[in-house]
């Protein structure tokens, strides 16, 4: 392992020549695990990029934080937030403050309900909180309340449990085919999922076009730092519902 851009030189001292036993993602996570008490922890944050190729490495071009070379493949890393040599503890330790990965087997989804159920933030704030639910990004943020008809600012206390676990599959559901086929498709077939053209998303970067299914303009604010997109009329509060003043379109 090397570190062309300098960056990340010590940590890659540290395994270098060493044999990979095993890579997995934890949410937004990866780690990759040298053996022994060394797991090389990386997060890519927003900007950060990974190139994994089946050929022989070329010479390094530009910021590539770590490179991890065999004899026919290599792994080029640009931009990630954290790169770093972690012990096992430490690696524990990460994983202890996030939330269950819906892509993952193992994942409990009654602790996301626990944080979720006692919380008054907005669920779309909550769903974006990665202590409370790893890996859901902005667009399943936005797509997956839209296909539950949730509006982003109920309350989580305020969400019922049959809403929680239909949320829950879909996204098992959702970031499962988006891992298999390395694209974000959201549309239901009779939404026209399978259309060459047109929208691949409900709501998602569609700020004022009209909803797929209603017409109504698709409505954008802000939450939890990033933009949010939602209908009024599809995600509309339910009278039941506890929810806090939304803002005008536009945000």
């Amino acid at each position: 392992m090397t570190s062309p851009q300098g960056r990340f030189t010590a940590g890659a001292a540290l395994v270098d020549g060493s044999t990979i036993r095993r890579a997995e993602a934890v949410g937004k996570h990866l780690f990759i695990d040298f053996g022994p008490d060394r797991q090389v922890h990386v997060h890519l944050g927003l900007f950060g990029r990974i190139r994994l190729a089946e050929t022989p490495a070329p010479a390094p071009v530009g910021a590539v934080r770590m490179r991890i070379e065999g004899s026919r493949s290599y792994l080029d890393l640009r931009g990630a937030t954290t790169c770093a040599v972690l012990t096992d503890d430490e690696r524990s330790a990460v994983v202890q403050r996030v939330g269950p990965d819906p892509l993952r087997r193992d994942a409990d989804p009654e602790r996301a309900w626990l944080r979720i159920s006692r919380s008054s933030r907005p669920l779309a704030a909550l769903l974006m909180d990665q202590s409370v639910l790893s890996g859901v990004g902005n667009v399943y943020r936005a797509e997956v309340l839209y296909r539950h008809g949730l509006d982003p600012y109920l309350p989580g206390r305020a969400m019922s449990r049959s809403d929680w676990e239909a949320l829950w599959d879909d996204l098992v559901a959702l970031l499962a085919d988006g891992a298999r086929t390395g694209r974000i498709q959201t549309l239901r077939p009779e939404h026209g999922r399978r259309r060459r053209s047109g929208p691949r998303h409900y709501v998602y970067r569609r700020a004022g076009e009209r909803c797929v299914v209603c017409a109504e303009p698709v409505a954008v604010a802000e939450m939890a730092g990033r933009r949010l997109y939602w209908c009024r009329s599809c995600q509309a509060a339910r009278p039941s519902s506890m929810t806090a003043e939304q803002p005008t379109a536009g945000g």
